[in-house]
């Protein structure tokens, strides 16, 4: 029985997949016209240490903004609490966080966060004799996502999520020469579908994820589109093919995430991470077709408090454009 509830999961999500995949061709001449792109940046050092190769990768609460279904991947523990701060480009800076409840044979529920502060940000309007006018800076910008998570252990080897969010993102106010003025806000609901399933063969897992599926956005006249995005990852150990009985917490993973978007071309993320005996995390990963993106690293700490885990995790992106600066990335996570 469990068997078939996990091919009708996995047969459902196929269908979505390839739905998607022709609907994404059909609008293939929008690339770079989606709004609310803030939903694009990775916020977990680990995935980004990794070049975001981390759609088979990801357990437990970060896994929420990547896969949904890897949420359920709780291991022994209760409660996965994870919160995230990224130092993006341009004094941009984002908060996020998540919480899962393991509920045993029941799946698993998770909350998660995720605020954008996009700093001091100055307003213009037309001036009526020409060029424009500079009308200081613009209060109430900045971005959210808020949202609900469920997923869950179909068998001992297949997992099913998916999230519902409530996203938002306010861009201030326009003022008109006729002396009238509009808002810029806008609030949507989004919703994301994951699968993750891990064979018995050298760690192998691979994992599916869509992402940003939501209906259309209007600006002012102008009709936008989230930027949907399809995600399919892999990811082995390579230390296995040396030594199969190797210690549990000591591994080298390899990961591939291929993605393809309404918003860009196909991309395709590649990173490693070196776990040394449970407590030791080295990273490194490679982007492909990104503007001012390429490679990144970081390093994972962790330890274990009165029974409780707590993970510690950074990472550095390398930014090609001189006119920005390079991206920092810290978390915090604890198990209990």
């Amino acid at each position: 029985m469990e068997m078939k509830f996990g091919n009708f999961f996995f047969s459902a999500f196929a269908v979505l997949i390839v739905s998607g995949s022709l609907h994404a061709q059909v609008v293939i001449d929008k690339v770079a016209q989606s709004t609310m792109n803030f939903q694009l940046v990775s916020i977990s050092p680990i995935a980004s240490a990794m070049g975001d190769a981390y759609t088979a990768v990801g357990t437990g609460a970060d896994a929420v903004f990547y896969d949904p279904a890897a949420m359920a991947d709780l291991g022994d523990k209760t409660f996965n609490i994870a919160v995230d701060y990224t130092q993006w480009i341009a004094d941009i800076n984002y908060y996020a966080g998540a919480i899962a409840w393991n509920l045993k044979n029941y799946g698993a529920v998770g909350f998660s966060f995720l605020s954008v502060d996009y700093g001091t940000i100055n307003g213009t309007s037309l001036n009526p004799l020409g060029g424009y006018i500079d009308n200081g800076p613009v209060s109430g910008v900045g971005a959210y996502s808020i949202g609900l998570t469920y997923s869950k252990y179909v068998n001992t080897q297949f997992m099913v999520g998916g999230n519902v969010r409530l996203v938002g993102q306010s861009l201030g106010s326009n003022n008109f020469i006729n002396g009238m003025s509009t808002t810029n806000n806008v609030t949507k609901l989004a919703f994301d579908l994951g699968v993750k399933y891990q064979t018995m063969f050298n760690g192998f897992r691979f994992g599916m994820a869509i992402r940003n599926f939501s209906s259309d956005v209007k600006w002012q006249e102008l009709n936008e589109q989230l930027p949907l995005t399809f995600t399919m990852g892999a990811a082995i150990d390579l230390l296995d093919f040396v030594d199969k009985n190797h210690d549990k917490g000591t591994g080298l993973t390899f990961a591939v995430d291929v993605l393809h978007s309404n918003s860009y071309s196909e991309r395709v993320n590649v990173g490693m991470e070196y776990r040394m005996l449970g407590m030791l995390a080295l990273r490194g990963g490679y982007q492909t077709n990104r503007d001012i993106q390429s490679w990144s690293a970081g390093i994972g700490l962790n330890t274990t408090v009165a029974g409780n885990d707590i993970q510690v995790n950074y990472s550095f992106s390398k930014i090609t454009q001189s006119a920005f600066n390079n991206i920092n990335r810290i978390s915090v996570a604890m198990s209990f």
